[in-house]
């Protein structure tokens, strides 16, 4: 049985003034995040701003973080894409770098069919022995990873987890009732990962862990310990955070949460651009009332 852990955080790509990507910030951050709470990191994901990434950053990139962080945590390396043939190439470079699993998001924008996607993930899966996390997130692919598909790529061997991002508890619930018991299912929202642990899901792959990691652990421990008043009061006390970090488009927001506790991850690259003022003090606000300290 696969074990990645409870806490993944999807970690933002750190870039210098020059928007070069800055592999000693994330080595660096890889470090922090797996010393406040997060199990393991996934890199070159959504948050990571995988579309501007070429393939070249993204290898250095998992070979960096994966050497920063050791053993003690999972990395897991971005690569998917909508090109069945990019995805199992760049899947095979990143089995070379050392990563412990790769998550797969659905192709966006050529909206395959159901069975498009299975034989997706399944032709991927069959061209790696690293363990698989599927990605749904339908407000970026246009395309929903329905159940009965999720169920019957489950029964592929290495493709072990799935990480739902589409605001639907149910869908998580038919997946739980049809899926192997070891079948793992993350929260891609952090404001569902305690709603998704009531239905049978193991964690979250979490934006708001940068700056909120040992919280975000303590409330899926308490959950798992039978404690679920605290858990639910932790719930309530991140639920702002967990919002205001998609004031605007991820991971805009948590770049500019990074600095504000004295993290340098840069600014975004273009089509996306740094915070507004405005959306840095709403951040900021938000932050103080979480009670998390700032520079």
């Amino acid at each position: 049985m696969v074990n990645f852990g409870s806490l993944l955080t999807a970690m933002v790509t750190p870039f210098t003034k020059d928007g070069e990507v800055a592999y000693d910030e994330a080595a660096n951050l890889a470090r922090f995040l797996i010393e406040n709470g997060s199990d393991g990191v996934v890199v070159a994901g959504t948050t990571g701003e995988s579309p501007v990434l070429t393939k070249e950053e993204k290898l250095k990139l998992f070979s960096v973080v994966k050497e920063a962080v050791g053993e003690k945590g999972t990395v897991i390396a971005g690569t998917g894409s909508n090109s069945t043939a990019d995805t199992i190439s760049l899947t095979k470079k990143a089995a070379e770098t050392g990563v412990d699993g790769i998550m797969l998001v659905t192709p966006y924008y050529n909206k395959p069919s159901q069975e498009g996607l299975y034989q997706h993930f399944k032709a991927v899966a069959q061209e790696t022995e690293l363990p698989i996390i599927m990605y749904n997130v339908p407000g970026r692919t246009s395309v929903n990873l329905l159940p009965a598909t999720v169920v019957r790529l489950a029964q592929i061997k290495n493709i072990c987890a799935f990480k739902e991002a589409s605001g639907n508890l149910d869908q998580v619930a038919e997946i739980k009732r049809g899926a192997p018991e070891d079948f793992l299912i993350y929260s891609g929202d952090d404001s569902l990962t305690l709603p998704m642990l009531a239905v049978g899901g193991c964690g979250v792959i979490s934006v708001a862990s940068h700056v909120a990691g040992k919280m975000i652990k303590e409330m899926i421990e308490s959950f798992f310990s039978g404690k679920i008043k605290e858990a639910a009061e932790l719930h309530l006390k991140l639920f702002p955070l967990y919002k205001v970090l998609f004031i605007t488009t991820n991971p805009v927001p948590v770049k500019a949460a990074l600095r504000l506790i004295g993290l340098n991850a840069g600014e975004p690259r273009l089509p996306l651009v740094p915070a507004t003022e405005q959306e840095v003090e709403a951040i900021r606000r938000v932050m103080a009332e979480t009670g998390i300290k700032m520079v």
